[in-house]
């Protein structure tokens, strides 16, 4: 009898006849995913109090723009306003212009109309 022998040798387990007994491996894909939690939805993550999504590649804020973005958020806002004014202004310059031309027009034919009766008058009296 060996000092050191080996006298237990444990039977070695049979293999199994199904890998798992679950028999979710039998659903289509969409009942897995639903059942496993495979749908994982768009990425977010929260930094400095900002929500961000990634959408089509590029990361997009839920609440309304990044800190950085509120200065040139607040520049294209002034300058959308000063172009609103100018487009206003611009407006009223055009229709300004437009009554002048329709004055100087009615003006215009008025005198025309006076001239052809002076030379029909002045062709009267030879």
């Amino acid at each position: 009898m060996p000092l050191f022998g080996n006298s237990f040798s444990p039977k070695k387990t049979p293999p199994r006849k199904w890998a798992s007994l679950s028999n979710l491996h039998l659903l289509d894909r969409s009942t897995r995913e639903v059942e496993l939690g495979l749908q994982y939805g768009t990425p977010t993550m929260n930094l400095a109090g900002q929500s961000l999504k990634f959408e089509n590649g590029h990361w997009v804020s839920e609440s309304g723009g990044f800190p950085g973005d509120r200065r040139e958020l607040q520049r294209l806002r002034k300058r959308n306003q000063q172009l609103e004014e100018e487009n206003n202004l611009l407006r009223l310059k055009v229709d300004i212009l437009l009554d002048m031309l329709s004055e100087t027009t009615a003006e215009s034919h008025l005198m025309e109309k006076e001239l052809e009766e002076l030379k029909q008058h002045s062709r009267r009296k030879k």
